[in-house]
């Protein structure tokens, strides 16, 4: 290996009640893309925010050295000083202020007292230019699609002269061409002597961009692995991460047995007033009680329309056509009677729109029921704790507690979480929108298990879905979405990759 860049020696982080990190050391080359991997809670994020002056010296044990010196940075303004930049999975962008605004937002250009403008432009436009993005740099940033903001982020780090570019889950939330590119510009930045770390838990993006991997389980070093020796596999890498092989990420159910259809639309038509457009155009689809039916689509090409329209159309839309539950015309004016006819529907932003991340476990867990927990209008606190420590249980949610506040869960764990809130309303028709973003094999492994016992015990599941392996492997049947219409319709069986990327384009 060559020179080091950086060296964390023995760093312990202990929160109230959790010990975060054990002993952790952890080197990376200068020069070099290393990847960060482990499942939820591992501590990889953590591990970032200690490197990254967020949890400042003296909150943690152990040592920090940056090309050979040590450091004891008070907070981030010290680790950038450093020569480190790190951007997170949720974007630090300002949506209302330009992409030139946001590159030098905080170390402005400037003549004299005022901001120098044209010094400003030119900087991010050179800037642009090293992440290969080609835009006026006076557009706003809500107006830049979610690859296209990552790369601003990109942009932003390198304006302050980055040495090693930290990324936690940079490619969670794009579609495959613009994962393509980022992981493209981060073999340039390679080349240009930026080390980067990545943390991921798509495997696959890690085994084609790593030059080294360390493995974190549990809040301890397992393993680091060099990909110049073959030592990097999604086989090795799985092993290392959850203790155990796991022989198939998708685990198959011993027999299917489909009802009748529970779910049906017919001509469903969708305008959305904010968009100005038609999101949706004369959609048909039906799903059987025990089944398994995914949605497959670019991103932008209306499937998240699609399950909010259908779930009590909560933003609003302007909604044509025949929705069906049971054989029944329906239509829902709000999600609680969507609710209440069996439908639920798991958001794909669950910090956002699935779950109070300031309050606890249990609270979340009950949010959409309450109503079964509750005598004349009081909930019956004592339930409400069997039904948490129940859920909690079933599916696994490692928390020190269910009094223990959503925020402070890992992403698989919250995930957990906003699957037992609405299985805990008993619906007919789970829509679980991208289940498994953002978190990790095992987690996905736990989540596919579960979907699978769900349907068996006759529920049925909507999955949309953004990465197709996942799709080819958890469904029964296949609606491929494009520009807001069901270009196919394929059995599993005769779907593959080719086929849906095909029917996606079109």
């Amino acid at each position: 290996m060559s020179e080091p860049i950086l060296e964390m020696r023995n760093i312990t982080k202990t929160f109230p009640g959790v010990r975060a990190l054990s002993d952790v050391s952890f080197r990376v080359a200068r020069g070099e893309i290393h990847c960060l991997v482990g499942e939820n809670g591992a501590g990889k994020s953590t591990l970032m925010k200690v490197l990254s002056g967020v949890y400042p010296h003296g909150s943690y044990e152990g040592e920090i050295l940056l090309s050979g010196s040590p450091q004891r940075f008070r907070g981030i303004a010290d680790s950038e000083r450093a020569g480190i930049g790190i951007i997170y999975q949720e974007l630090a962008l300002v949506p209302d202020m330009t992409v030139y605004d946001n590159i030098l937002l905080g170390h402005e250009l400037r003549s004299g007292v005022t901001v120098d403008l044209n010094g400003t432009i030119k900087k991010a436009t050179e800037m642009l230019a090293k992440v290969r993005l080609q835009l006026d740099p006076s557009t706003k940033v809500r107006d830049l699609g979610v690859g296209k903001q990552q790369l601003v982020e990109i942009a932003k780090a390198l304006s302050r002269d980055v040495k090693l570019l930290i990324l936690d889950e940079p490619t969670a939330a794009l579609n495959e061409d613009d994962c393509d590119n980022l992981l493209d510009i981060l073999r340039g930045l390679r080349r240009d002597g930026v080390t980067c770390i990545m943390i991921s838990h798509k495997l696959k993006e890690v085994i084609r961009i790593a030059d080294t991997v360390t493995v974190l389980r549990d809040g301890r070093t397992v393993r680091t692995l060099d990909a110049g020796k073959g030592e990097v596999s999604e086989g090795i890498l799985i092993q290392h991460m959850v203790g155990r092989e796991i022989d198939d990420v998708y685990p198959k159910r011993t027999s299917k047995k489909f009802g009748d259809v529970v779910l049906e639309a017919r001509n469903w038509t969708v305008y959305s007033h904010g968009l100005g457009r038609t999101v949706l155009k004369d959609v048909n689809f039906t799903v059987r009680r025990g089944e398994i039916v995914g949605f497959a689509g670019l991103m932008g090409s209306g499937r998240t329309e699609l399950a909010r329209s259908v779930f009590g159309n909560p933003d609003g839309y302007r909604v044509e056509g025949e929705l069906l539950v049971e054989g029944r015309p329906v239509r829902f004016g709000d999600p609680r009677a969507a609710i209440d006819a069996g439908v639920a529907y798991a958001s794909e932003d669950r910090k956002r729109n699935g779950l109070i991340l300031i309050q606890d476990v249990k609270q979340n867990i009950t949010l959409a029921n309450l109503r079964a927990l509750a005598a004349r209008g009081v909930v019956d606190g004592n339930a409400e704790t069997k039904v948490a420590e129940d859920y909690r249980s079933a599916l696994s949610i490692k928390t020190p507690s269910i009094d223990q506040k959503v925020l402070n869960l890992s992403g698989g764990n919250q995930q957990k979480v906003s699957v037992a809130k609405w299985l805990f309303v008993r619906p007919k028709v789970l829509i679980l929108d991208e289940p498994t973003r953002g978190i990790d094999v095992g987690a996905k492994y736990e989540i596919y298990t579960l979907m699978n016992k769900l349907v068996a015990e006759g529920m049925s599941i909507v999955m949309i879905s953004s990465e197709l392996p996942e799709v080819l492997g958890m469904s029964d049947r296949v609606y491929i979405v494009s520009t807001g219409r069901i270009t196919g319709e394929l059995p599993v069986e005769e779907a593959d990759q080719e086929k849906i990327m095909r029917l996606a384009t079109s």
